[in-house]
Parts: C-alpha cells; structure tokens; sequence
C-alpha cells in the first residue's frame, strides 16, 4: 500500500493510514482510562480510608494478565485479532458503564469496587496483547514498527500526564460517576477506528492451545535476550511500579491534600513517562536500549528513594517525573526490544507472555506495597521498593563488568 513520505521522522508511523485510525482512537479511549483509574482509587480511600484496599483493588485490576494473559495470547494467535479488539472494547465500556451506575445510584461497596476491577484485569489480559500484536499490522513497513510502539507508548503517557488532573478537578467540580460514564464513552472512539481499518487476511496458528503455547513459551525461556529482559520488567514493575497504589496514602496522608493534589502526583509522573516516549521515538536501535533500560532502572530507584524522604510537593512531583521516565523507558524499550525482534507467527504470544510480566508483577508490588504501607506507613514501602530495584541494578551492572 503506497504511503505519504512526508511525516517527519519521530512521527513516521503515522503515514500509515491504519496506524492513523488507531492511533486517533486509542487517544482518547486511554485518556478515559487514566481517568478512571484516578478516580477509581479516590473512591476507594474516600469510601475505606485503607491503604491495604488500595492495593488490593491495584492488585486484582492487574493480576488476570499474569495468569490469562499468556494464554490469551496463544488463543488470539488463533483468530482474528481485529474482531476479538471489537469485542473485547466494547465489553470494557460495558465494564465502565456498569460502574458508572452503581456508583450513582450509592450501591457501590467496597467488595463492588473489588470485583468490577477484577472483570477489568480479565478483560484486560485479553485486550491488551491484542493491541500489542496487532500494531506490527498497523503499518505496511516494519522498519516503522519501533517508531508506532514509541508512539503507542506516548499514547498512554500523554493520557497519563492528562488525565489525572483532569480527573481531578473532575472529582473537585461533580463525582467519581461522570468519570466512570466519560470512560464508557471514550472506548467508542477505538471501536470506531477499528471498523474503519482495512487489514489484509493474517496467517493464524494452527494446532491444539497446548502446543501454540508451548512454542511461544519455549521461545521466551530458551532465547537469552528475552528471558533476561523479561525478568528485568519483572523487576522493576515489581518494585518501582508500586507507587500507583500508594499515591492517594501520600496525597491525603503526607501532604494533607484532596483529590485535586492525587491529580498533580499522577500528573507529574505522567509528564515524565511522556518525556521518555519522546526520548524513544528518537532512539530505537534495539542494539542501544538494553543499556539505556538498565540507566533508566537506577534512575527508578533513585526516584523511589527520593520520594520516600521527602516532605516538600514540590520535591515529590519531581521525584515522581523521575520515576514515570525511568519505568517508561525500561518497559517502553523492552517491548521494542521484544517485538522488533519476534518471528511474526510467535507475535501474539510473545507479546502477550510481556504484559502479563509487566502488569502482573505490577500487581504483585501494588498489593505488597498497600499491606507494607497499611502496617508501616507509605514512605517506609515506597523505601523498601526504591533498595530493592538499587539492589538489582548493582547486581546487573556488577554482571555486565
């Protein structure tokens, strides 16, 4: 399919015209989610006041995807990917809407709040090696496909810079309901998009789920550059990653804020993750990133350290722009890594074997790090996390000498 040439280079991706489409929709369908997300846990600590909650709901949000999600992703490997997008989205604005009204109507509890997260986590591991996998069919060049997953990652970033603040003075001017409802909303915006694109028929696995499995798992563990870049995301989602659960404890309990303060600390490692996705689009040379991956680990670790310490907002939001580019960088990089590097037949499965390590550890941390808080404090956690990521970056380096 003949493309326009005339896009500059760290936007390339874009004169794909199906990469447009999704990339448009995706836009506003994950500014939704960041909305929701933020609103989610006011409403946690606003209805329990309990750091342990808060990482409990962090957590069954994020675990179906360790679990379901290498499966899922030998099963779409099966199928029409694209299809199963449609569905998939369309379920979460269900998802959303559902939470909309209960929240509403005041029948939301706290055992709700638990499970309508844990119906997003399954959906979830679902949709996202979904997106993943097909990116790679978004554009006709796959020399441009480094360039649309730094753009696909400046997608969540920039929503992540936006809509915490905006979820915020949401919370401030109506409730968390109209948040939940927007979200509902945004997830039309991808479906549309989606109906639009024009993909040629892809070649699909064939054979039992067992053996499509097996071929993607034996392809992560016995291929050295994937395993170890695996168990590093593994790390340092585990650790640095656990701040998303903590940050309501520090806005209201540290410094003595509302939701509008909640806002500013997402915001603030939004701006960072959305610096290190520009930072990307520049520099892809997968022979460069493992380096750059490792530097921006201990540059988490420092952020983790800072933050626990400090007592000055000011401070904080800048540990927290730290600690979004770090953990960015590192995730951002490994899945470029990763999927520049994946035989197209093994996509859907290898992608998806990533976000079950990155966001099932990350619920792995959120939910240790909410029960270490809930007993000893959110700066002691948040220290503990920021020495152990310190630990394995000295261990990395140590090993690389």
């Amino acid at each position: 399919m003949p493309v326009s040439r005339s896009w500059p280079n760290g936007l390339r991706a874009l004169r794909h015209r199906n990469f447009r489409l999704y990339f448009s929709g995706h836009a506003i369908s994950t500014l939704g989610t960041w909305i929701q997300q933020v609103a989610l846990a006011w409403l946690v600590y606003r209805l329990t006041g309990s750091a342990a909650l808060l990482g409990i709901t962090s957590c069954v949000a994020l675990l179906p995807q360790l679990f379901i999600g290498p499966l899922a992703g030998s099963w779409i490997d099966r199928h029409d990917k694209r299809r199963l997008l449609l569905v998939s989205q369309s379920l979460m604005a269900v998802q959303a809407a559902g939470l909309a009204a209960l929240t509403a109507s005041g029948l939301i509890t706290p055992a709700l709040i638990v499970g309508m997260s844990a119906l997003l986590g399954v959906l979830s591991a679902f949709d996202t090696p979904l997106r993943q996998s097909l990116l790679s069919r978004f554009v006709d060049d796959r020399a441009d496909l480094p360039n649309a997953l730094a753009l696909n990652a400046s997608l969540f970033t920039c929503s992540r810079f936006v809509g915490p603040p905006l979820a915020g003075l949401l919370l401030g001017l109506t409730n968390e309901s109209l948040c939940f409802a927007l979200n509902a909303l945004s997830y039309l915006a991808l479906v549309i998009g989606l109906l639009l694109v024009r993909l040629p028929p892809a070649i699909r696995a064939s054979g039992s789920m067992g053996s499509v499995f097996r071929e993607g798992l034996d392809y992560a563990l016995r291929t050295p550059n994937v395993r170890g870049m695996m168990f590093g995301v593994l790390v340092v989602n585990v650790t640095a990653s656990s701040y998303a659960a903590l940050l309501p404890v520090f806005a209201r309990d540290i410094f003595v804020g509302d939701a509008r303060t909640l806002g500013w600390l997402w915001g603030a490692a939004g701006l960072g993750s959305l610096l290190s996705s520009l930072f990307l689009a520049q520099h892809q040379d997968p022979a460069r990133l493992p380096r750059i991956i490792l530097l921006s680990a201990l540059a988490s670790a420092g952020a983790l350290l800072l933050f626990a310490a400090s007592r000055h907002l000011p401070l904080s939001l800048l540990a927290m722009a730290a600690l979004g580019f770090g953990v960015t960088v590192n995730n951002v990089g490994t899945n470029i890594v990763l999927q520049s590097s994946a035989p197209e037949a093994l996509r859907g499965r290898v992608v998806s074997i990533y976000p079950a390590t990155r966001f099932g550890f990350d619920a792995i941390g959120g939910l240790t790090a909410g029960l270490l808080a809930a007993h000893f404090g959110g700066p002691w956690a948040m220290a503990v996390a920021g020495v152990v990521l310190l630990a394995y970056c000295a261990w990395q380096g140590l090993s690389r000498l």
